[in-house]
């Protein structure tokens, strides 16, 4: 939503409703047997394409520096989306304006986006999967961040329901005091780093209020954010490497799925369902990409995943039921009507 790996986290239920740019590749249906069974299939292709994202990145990264890496996915995803925008855009709607879209743009490309650098240089040393599973964080740190940037209400059981999320992320994370420095911990820090990013990126979208379509703002993001991940490179001194290891089958395949499946395309059907069923239901991808992660992870890459780290999974699952226990008891009883 994670983005994408935290997108889903990701541009999801703050933005503004639909205008005719997205009508056009959302088409309006109604709650019957066949649109809810359409539904489905694209919530577990979207949770596929986002959680084939972390194994992904952890081949691409044998071959690419992270944060050119993820310089170079946003860059094809930023020209998709906006290619798509001026080309189903009446006149020029596609061009921000207003002071409203341009801190949604500024806001949203350097945390939602150029946070995920974070992301790809905590994968160096942390196995796939549990990358996915720490991105379960985002609905819990976005609702924190709007009770204290937007004021939104956080019950007391709601603010259990985050603490409970946080233990979660801590048996995840599994710090040894004595040696932060020691195993993958730097490197699971930084993706909980990451997850602060976006989280705050997302709401910060939420506070600016922006009146631009969906599929622009999210490509003038992407865009805002591509160009300081490349700046982020050039400081981090990955310009230095030989360019002949970037040019490789592997290296290409992964940055074009990333970008273009797992982004571009992955961000427009998150958009179909949101218009269909509503931002709250299509976050819920967020809890089914860790498992598709972790599956490829370990059957594909050979990774392991401890107990603790699964214990985790579910206090943070638990503790984001807790949380917004309400919506979702409104999802089951929507769900049983004939």
């Amino acid at each position: 939503m994670a983005d994408s790996e935290g997108f889903s986290e990701l541009i999801p239920s703050t933005l503004t409703p639909p205008n005719e740019t997205t009508k056009r590749i959302e088409t309006t249906s109604e709650p019957d047997a066949v649109s809810r069974s359409l539904n489905l299939t694209l919530f577990v292709l979207l949770a596929i394409m986002w959680g084939l994202s972390f194994p992904a990145i952890a081949i691409g990264l044998e071959y690419l520096p992270p944060l050119l890496f993820a310089a170079f996915r946003y860059d094809l995803a930023a020209i998709v989306l906006l290619g798509l925008a001026i080309a189903l855009a009446d006149g020029t709607e596609w061009i921000p304006r207003g002071r409203n879209n341009f801190e949604a743009i500024i806001g949203g490309g350097i945390f939602l986006v150029a946070g995920n650098g974070l992301l790809f240089v905590g994968q160096q040393t942390v196995p796939s999967a549990v990358a996915a599973i720490l991105q379960s964080l985002v609905p819990i740190v976005t609702a924190l961040w709007a009770f204290l940037l937007v004021g939104e209400r956080l019950s007391r059981l709601g603010v259990v329901g985050v603490g409970i999320g946080f233990v979660g992320i801590g048996f995840v994370v599994q710090p040894d005091l004595g040696n932060l420095l020691a195993g993958d911990t730097v490197g699971r820090l930084l993706i909980v780093g990451q997850v602060l990013c976006v989280s705050l990126g997302g709401v910060l979208i939420q506070r600016a209020q922006p009146t631009l379509d969906r599929v622009p703002l999210t490509g003038w993001a992407m865009g805002v954010g591509a160009i300081l991940l490349h700046l982020m490179s050039g400081v981090a001194g990955e310009l230095t490497i030989p360019t002949a290891t970037f040019i490789t089958p592997i290296a290409i395949a992964a940055v074009v799925y990333l970008g273009l499946f797992s982004t571009a395309i992955a961000f427009l059907i998150y958009f179909r369902i949101i218009h269909d069923r509503g931002a709250f239901e299509a976050s819920l991808v967020t809890y089914l990409v860790p498992v598709v992660s972790t599956v490829v992870g370990v059957f594909a890459l050979g990774e392991t995943i401890s107990p603790l780290t699964i214990v985790g999974f579910g206090l943070v699952v638990v503790g984001f039921g807790i949380l917004k226990r309400r919506k979702l008891l409104e999802i089951a009883i929507d769900g049983n009507r004939p």
